[in-house]
C-alpha cells in the first residue's frame, strides 16, 4: 500500500436512480491507507452513492477515477469493473447466500432440517481453493469453533463475521460495511473494531455507512456527512466530530393510539408461561430448564449475548417455532397445540425482528407494509377498513415516513425500511408488542421517535412489551422487568 497515492477520486457527480436524485455534486478523494464514512440520518443517500462508488448506477453528471483498478488490468482488459474488486456487505448480504433467505425464516427454527444446509467451513472452501489462506481467514475471523456449525444455526454476530471472511476470501481491494454493529452485542462489537484493524492490515481499503456518530468506527480517518440527498461535510474525522451532532427532534408531539382495550378484555392476566423450557438446535443447547411468566402490563427488556437464544425464544411466543408444541408453554390461557391457531395468538402479537426484515421481500407500496400489521401477513391481501387506513396514515406521518406512502417497499432504504416494520408492529395496537432489536440502522432521530411512541403505547391499559437490544441506552423507560440469557 503507498499511503497518500489517490484510490478513488469523486469528481462532482450527481447520480439519479429511479425516483432518488441528489441536490448537488458531490466531492471527496479517498487515498490508500485511510478509512471513510460515509455518515448521515435514514434516507439520506448513503446505500445510493456506495452502490455508484461500486459502479451498478450511471451518473447524471461528474465522473469517478478509480487509479487502484489500472494496477489491476491486463492488456487484453480494455475495462475492469469496480465491483469486482469493491464489496459491500450488509446485513441483507448476510442472508444472501443461495436460496437460505427464503428458508430462513421459518426453517432457523427447525432443527430437524438443519442438515439441508451447508456449514461454515462448506460456504467459505467454495470461495477459496488455498488451505492456507482459507485458514488465516477463520482465524482472523474468530470462526475456528463455528467451522462445523450449519449456516442456519448461527446467531446474527456469528453470521455477520461468516459473510465478511466469505468476501475476503474473494480478495477485494475495498470493503464497504453497511451499519457493521447491527446485532452484535458489546464483546462483538470489541472484537470487530481488532478485525477490520486487521483487514486494513492486510491492504484492505475499508469505508462504513453509518446512521449514528456513537457508532462510527474508531478506525475512520475522513468522514463524508450526507444530508437529505446532499453533501454537508467532506473531511477528517476529527474536524467533523467538532463541528457536528447527532440530528435531534426539539419537541416530540403525542400519538393518539385507537382505544382498543374491549378487544383484548377476555385475555388471561397471564399472557405467557413458560416451565422449565430446553432452548436448543440440534445437539447443541442454549438455555436449559427456563422458567418465564409474563402478565398483562408488564413491560420486559430480554438481555443476552449473540448466540445465547433469545430470538428462539421469542419465537416460542411468536408461534413461528414448531419445538414450542412439545414444550411446556401457555399462551393467553392455551396450552401450544390445545387448539388454537397461530393466528389466533398472532392478532393479539405485533412483532418486528431482524428477521422479518430480511423475510419481508413484498413488492408492495411503504403505506400497504404497515396495514399489513393488522392481518399479520406478509403482504397485504384485505383491504382495510376506513378506520385502519386512517390510523396507518397517521402512524406514517408520526415517523415521518408520509411522503413513502405510495414508494414500493424494495426501493426505499435499509433504515426506512425498518421503521415501516416498527410501524407494521404497533399499528393496531397489540395486547404484546415483541421488539426484537428495533432500532437496527436507524438514525438518533428517528431512534427518539420510536422510543416515544414505545412509551405511549406502555402507557395503554394492560399492554405488555418484550424488548431485546445490545444497547441499554435503548431500552424504553417503560421497562420495569428484565429477563437475562447468559
Amino acid at each position: 500500500m503507498n499511503k497518500g497515492k489517490i484510490f478513488i477520486d469523486v469528481k462532482g457527480i450527481v447520480p439519479k436512480v429511479g425516483e432518488t436524485l441528489f441536490k448537488s455534486p458531490i466531492n471527496f478523494t479517498i487515498k490508500e491507507g485511510e478509512c471513510w464514512t460515509i455518515y448521515g440520518p435514514n434516507g439520506s443517500g448513503k446505500t445510493l452513492l456506495s452502490e455508484v462508488l461500486c459502479g451498478r448506477h450511471l451518473l447524471k453528471a461528474g465522473s469517478i477515477d478509480y487509479p487502484f483498478l489500472e494496477d489491476l488490468r491486463t492488456a487484453a482488459q480494455e475495462y475492469v469493473y469496480p465491483r469486482r474488486y469493491i464489496h459491500t456487505v450488509g446485513f441483507q448480504s448476510t442472508y444472501d447466500l443461495s436460496d437460505f433467505r427464503d428458508a430462513y425464516y421459518q426453517q432457523r427454527f427447525n432443527s430437524q432440517d438443519a442438515d439441508m444446509y451447508p456449514t461454515v467451513a462448506e460456504v467459505l472452501s467454495r470461495n477459496c481453493k488455498d488451505g492456507d489462506e482459507l485458514r488465516r481467514c477463520i482465524k482472523l475471523m474468530r470462526l475456528d469453533d463455528l467451522q462445523q456449525h450449519r449456516i442456519v444455526s448461527l446467531s446474527s454476530g456469528q453470521l455477520r463475521r461468516m459473510i465478511i471472511a466469505r468476501a475476503l476470501l474473494e480478495n477485494p481491494k475495498m470493503m464497504i460495511f453497511d451499519n457493521p454493529y447491527i446485532g452484535l452485542d458489546y464483546e462483538t462489537r470489541q472484537v470487530m473494531v481488532d478485525v477490520f484493524r486487521d483487514i486494513m492490515r492486510r491492504g484492505v481499503q475499508l469505508m462504513f455507512l453509518i446512521p449514528t456518530m456513537r457508532d462510527i468506527p474508531s478506525c475512520t480517518t475522513h468522514v463524508l456527512y450526507l444530508e437529505d440527498c446532499a453533501p454537508v461535510y467532506a473531511g477528517r474525522v476529527e474536524d467533523f466530530k467538532e463541528k457536528f451532532t447527532d440530528s435531534d427532534i426539539a419537541e416530540i408531539a403525542p400519538f393518539e393510539f385507537a382505544d382498543n382495550a374491549d378487544v383484548y378484555a377476555s385475555c388471561p392476566d397471564e399472557l405467557v408461561e413458560m416451565e422449565d423450557i430446553d432452548i436448543f438446535y440440534g445437539d447443541r443447547f442454549y438455555q436449559r430448564g427456563l422458567h418465564w411468566s409474563i402478565r398483562k402490563g408488564e413491560k420486559w427488556a430480554l438481555q443476552g449475548p449473540n448466540g445465547s437464544g433469545k430470538s428462539t425464544l421469542l419465537s416460542y411466543i411468536f408461534a413461528d417455532n414448531p419445538q414450542a408444541y412439545s414444550k411446556n408453554i401457555r399462551l393467553f390461557g392455551q396450552k401450544r397445540g390445545g387448539g388454537e391457531s397461530i393466528w389466533d395468538i398472532k392478532k393479539r402479537i405485533g412483532f418486528t425482528s431482524s428477521e422479518m426484515h430480511l423475510y419481508y421481500r413484498e413488492n408492495a407500496n411503504c403505506l400497504a407494509v404497515v396495514e399489513s400489521g393488522f392481518f399479520d401477513s406478509v403482504g397485504l391481501f384485505r383491504k382495510c377498513n376506513a378506520e385502519q387506513e386512517k390510523a396507518a396514515v397517521a402512524l406514517m406521518e408520526y415517523l415521518g415516513l408520509d411522503h413513502l406512502a405510495g414508494r414500493s417497499f424494495l426501493k426505499v432504504s435499509s433504515g426506512e425500511q425498518r421503521l415501516l416494520l416498527f410501524a407494521r408492529s404497533i399499528v393496531k395496537n397489540p395486547l404484546l408488542l415483541i421488539l426484537d432489536e428495533p432500532f437496527h440502522g436507524l438514525d438518533f432521530k428517528h431512534k427518539r421517535l420510536c422510543l416515544s411512541l414505545i412509551n405511549q403505547f406502555a402507557h395503554g391499559k394492560d399492554k405488555s412489551l418484550i424488548f431485546v437490544t445490545h444497547y441499554k441506552e435503548e431500552i424504553p423507560a417503560c421497562v420495569d422487568k428484565i429477563k437475562t440469557l447468559s
